[in-house]
């Protein structure tokens, strides 16, 4: 039997309107050979649910039917190990993304949920959720979602700075928001981008939302 151990998804995504594809959340079998999506740094989480090697093997096809683009293909292959391996959360936030992709928003969220249900210690995925309830227009539960994986894992930078963004342009608390990015440049090291956020947020003087904003992985 492998663990599964999870690696982040590389995306950002212009709010509020414009998405860039999804990549897969990784669920990576925990042996030397195991690597993480291209252009994505792996993030090494507590092992929680043993992975059959066959059912691993399936997951990694369908992941890599994702990367190519095959998404019909993809979808398939994942709804079957979700009906075959319900505790995997990995599969479920996979189908996630590509519902989310597709702009199939209710669907995404039922994914995503499974996701948390099945791997509650996972801060990726209370994140991804906290992008798709954010999309959805459910402000509230991203709030909560993001704050789920900040408590989780202190030091994973992407949920402080979507907390920030959702503070920014959805709950219009400035004071919140400009706190958050603060927090996010002292976990992240700096940030260009962000800082100049920063900068036009203390100088605002209406409720010009700056679509340039971006969600982190």
């Amino acid at each position: 039997m492998v663990k599964q151990v999870i690696t982040p998804v590389e995306e950002a995504k212009p709010a509020p309107e414009a998405a860039k594809p999804a990549q897969p959340v990784a669920a990576e079998p925990a042996t030397p050979s195991a690597t993480a999506p291209a252009a994505a740094a792996p993030v090494q989480a507590e092992p929680e649910v043993p992975v059959d090697p066959r059912a691993q093997a399936a997951f990694d096809t369908a992941r890599r039917a994702m990367r190519a683009g095959r998404a019909d293909e993809a979808e398939r292959q994942l709804k079957a190990l979700a009906a075959s391996h319900p505790e995997l959360g990995g599969v479920h936030a996979n189908l996630g993304l590509l519902y989310r992709q597709a702009g199939k928003l209710p669907e995404a969220v039922a994914a995503m949920e499974k996701a948390v249900q099945a791997s509650p210690r996972q801060a990726v995925f209370h994140n991804q959720l906290g992008i798709t309830y954010r999309q959805k227009g459910e402000f509230t539960k991203a709030r909560d979602a993001y704050e789920k994986a900040i408590v989780l894992d202190a030091a994973y930078a992407s949920p402080v700075l979507n907390l920030g963004i959702l503070n920014d342009l959805y709950l219009q608390d400035r004071k919140r928001a400009l706190a958050l990015y603060d927090q996010y440049l002292a976990l992240a090291g700096g940030d260009a981008a962000v800082t100049k956020w920063v900068a036009d947020l203390k100088n605002r003087k209406d409720d010009h939302v700056a679509l340039s904003v971006k969600e982190k992985p």
